[in-house]
């Protein structure tokens, strides 16, 4: 009983990460509501590494995951992008919510699909989080076009339906180290950290740390790219 106290207190600790991000959205604080997104991920790892190491897993552990999940990583994304389009395109924005509501749907959908042991069926939560949270966290461009808020209301729809679709996505989880067997993650990483200098390169030239941020929405951008590519490579 001890033992399982241990792994369900840090997955209310990414719970509360949530809550706190789903605040800081409210109040505009969109770079900090992400750091604790972020953050939220952390905890979210090692909740599930810990009951492995202790071997305590517990069936209201996962529902209590998928509940600080689909919080962290469902809600406070949505808010994030419900409170960044509503000063441009008004009450609209709130059509953003569909994201929390097929985060809920994909988080549920990972709980009883068997296929998801070692890779994914449709975008990942965290990963769809990540990539709205540096989305959201580059300021108002004061020459945006009319069409740009829209254009990313309609994104919201395109990565819930990511979410639930039946595209298969590699995880990270590596069975051994060789190129051979994990080309696809190896690209990614490689990728992934040439966006990351890319984007610390970019903010401390420009003076905005804004760009570490938003190099989140790159690399994910890059793995949604980079797994379509390789779906479609090996059905050829």
């Amino acid at each position: 009983m001890t033992k399982r106290i241990i792994p369900d207190t840090i997955t209310c600790c990414n719970l509360i990460c949530g809550a706190i991000a789903t605040f800081l959205a409210t109040q505009n604080a969109f770079e900090w509501a992400f750091v604790f997104i972020l953050a939220g991920a952390f905890f979210d790892f090692f909740d599930g590494f810990s009951a492995r190491l202790l071997k305590a897993p517990s069936k209201i552990g996962v529902e209590l995951d998928s509940l600080a999940d689909d919080i962290t990583f469902g809600l406070a994304p949505a808010m994030m992008v419900v409170c960044y389009l509503r000063p441009l395109i008004g009450w609209w924005a709130l059509a953003a919510f569909v994201m929390a509501a097929f985060s809920a749907l994909r988080l549920a959908k990972f709980n009883v699909d068997e296929r998801q042991t070692s890779s994914f069926i449709g975008l990942a939560t965290p990963a769809n989080a990540i990539f709205w949270g540096g989305i959201c966290s580059m300021p108002y461009a004061m020459t945006v076009p009319e069409w740009m808020p829209w254009c990313m209301l309609g994104m919201t729809f395109v990565s819930s339906w990511l979410l639930v679709s039946e595209i298969p996505f590699f995880s990270l989880k590596f069975k051994t180290l060789a190129w051979k067997d994990n080309e696809d993650k190896y690209l990614f990483l490689i990728g992934a950290i040439i966006l990351i200098v890319f984007c610390i390169a970019k903010a401390a030239a420009s003076g905005m740390w804004n760009f570490v941020l938003f190099g989140g929405a790159a690399v994910i951008v890059w793995y949604v790219v980079l797994n379509i590519l390789v779906n479609i490579i090996r059905k050829k």
